[in-house]
């Protein structure tokens, strides 16, 4: 990803982790501390850099049929930025790495892997912890994290409505229900982040994983 001069010199020492292209030159990325989005020239406006510092009290998206808005909720205020609907969940996902990263619930050489709404329930599937957030907002600090150091087990049980990853955390069951039209990409992404984690390429190879190192101390449902 080509990154704008305007944006390099705002980055103040910083360095950019990731970032998304908007389209027409516009990109959304954030470094350890900020998201920055950078407009480029347009017929009414000249290019610019808006930043959204990561330190808030929390985040809500409102989503349409052509734009979704991020409300940065701070002490002294609110920031908000919009992008096109059918880039929200990458958006999401790289906001959600710098809010996480600011916040300490991952660690610095830690990446998003994917950021998942579902009506009041965040879930964020990162290289090393399954992050969950319940609430009428996208993110607060009121979360559960399930690292995966502690996994002993990986299930998916799918229903006629919805879908639920079953995480065995020291072998109690951890469930988070997800719909049955999203599913197959949530287990994608959870698979191939757990995957990469065990060092491990199928669901029989992280079983039998888990059966040596844990086999037998499961907790009952």
């Amino acid at each position: 990803m080509d990154i704008p001069e305007l944006v390099q010199q705002r980055l103040g020492g910083e360095q950019l982790r990731t970032g998304v292209m908007l389209g027409d030159d516009d990109v959304v990325c954030i470094t350890a501390t900020r998201t920055l989005l950078y407009r480029s020239d347009g017929l009414l406006s000249d290019e610019r850099v808006e930043e959204f510092p990561h330190d808030i009290e929390r985040l809500e998206v409102s989503e349409g049929r052509r734009k979704t808005k991020f409300v940065f909720e701070y002490v002294e205020g609110t920031e908000s930025l919009s992008v096109p609907s059918d880039l929200s969940r990458e958006v999401l996902g790289i906001v959600l790495e710098g809010v996480l990263l600011a916040d300490g619930v991952i660690d610095e050489d830690e990446s998003v892997a994917g950021a998942f709404r579902f009506s009041e329930l965040t879930l964020v599937v990162c290289e090393r912890r399954v992050v969950k957030h319940v609430g009428n907002t996208v993110w607060e600090d009121d979360h559960e994290t399930f690292a995966f150091e502690d996994l002993t087990g990986l299930e998916f049980e799918e229903a006629s409505v919805a879908t639920e990853i079953v995480l065995r955390i020291d072998g109690r069951p951890q469930r988070i229900k997800t719909p049955n039209d999203q599913a197959r990409i949530v287990e994608q992404t959870v698979k191939k982040a757990i995957f990469e984690f065990f060092d491990v390429t199928s669901m029989d190879e992280l079983d039998r994983h888990f059966e040596a190192e844990h086999g037998g101390d499961e907790a009952d449902d």
